[in-house]
């Protein structure tokens, strides 16, 4: 059962801990062939889920701590760089002599769908259970923390023993439906989950299309007949659905008014 009725403080900071990398995203031009190369629009900029959430919550004046790990490399200081400016607090974070900054490489159709992706995230390692409860004081200084499915088990488990010992609610990315699973053991745990329709689907054992408007919503209220307190589903150019222990609804896709441009790798 979750553990907490009451809303987040707003006086604290959040507690932002997951992935930050380097995002290179191709879309193709014509179609591609084997075995040679294939022009596109190519961009990279600075993503990973915890980092765009610790970001984008600065950006709104939020205050913000965020624990991720990134390489000793140029992409990794940038990137740190560049949370700082936004004024996201980078004190936390980790930087390995072993692994290189997180990566991740999209190839998207001229139409924009996804056709493959890699990713490179052995950095996360770094982040232990050890170096968590290190670093137990910031769950008692903060108003709720955020997670990512990118992290180890272990870690996810410890993050979770901290949040009930600081008595802070849990939110959380599914990320991939690779990972999405290593969340289940904590579904009544969480505050608030967001997971798109593929991973919505690893989590309820129910296949979803990402125009299902109908299977997403009940994708979010299977969430949160797990427990989960808001459940909240993009699906694409349609929307977002959301349930919660008694609303649920859609809210529609936003006419884009103005915007952050992503956070651009420097040359």
């Amino acid at each position: 059962m979750y553990p907490y009725e009451d809303s987040p403080s707003t006086d604290k900071s959040a507690l932002v801990i997951g992935a930050a990398g380097l995002d290179i995203v191709g879309r193709t031009i014509e179609m591609p062939e084997p075995e040679t190369s294939t022009p596109a629009k190519v961009r990279p900029s600075f993503g990973g889920v915890a980092r765009n959430v610790a970001e984008n919550l600065a950006h709104l004046g939020e205050k913000v701590q965020l624990i991720t790990a990134v390489g000793q490399d140029q992409f990794g200081w940038q990137l740190l760089e560049h949370a700082a400016s936004a004024g996201v607090g980078i004190d936390s974070c980790l930087a390995s002599e072993e692994h290189s900054t997180a990566s991740y490489l999209a190839v998207i159709s001229e139409s924009g769908k996804l056709n493959f992706a890699l990713y490179d995230m052995r950095v996360l390692e770094t982040i232990t259970p050890k170096y968590i409860r290190d670093n137990a004081h910031l769950f008692k200084e903060s108003s709720l923390v955020f997670v990512d499915a990118n992290l180890a088990p272990d870690t996810l488990r410890t993050i979770f023993h901290q949040a009930r010992l600081a008595k802070i609610p849990v939110c959380a990315d599914a990320a991939s439906h690779k990972v999405a699973p290593r969340l289940i053991p904590y579904m009544d745990q969480l505050w608030m989950l967001n997971a798109n329709a593929h991973e919505a689907g690893f989590l309820t054992n129910v296949e979803i299309q990402t125009e299902d408007r109908e299977g997403a919503m009940q994708a979010a209220r299977n969430l949160i007949s797990q427990g989960v307190q808001s459940a909240f589903i993009p699906i694409a150019e349609f929307g977002v659905c959301y349930a919660t222990p008694k609303p649920v609804g859609t809210f529609p896709p936003c006419t884009p008014t103005s915007q952050i441009p992503p956070a651009q790798v420097m040359p």
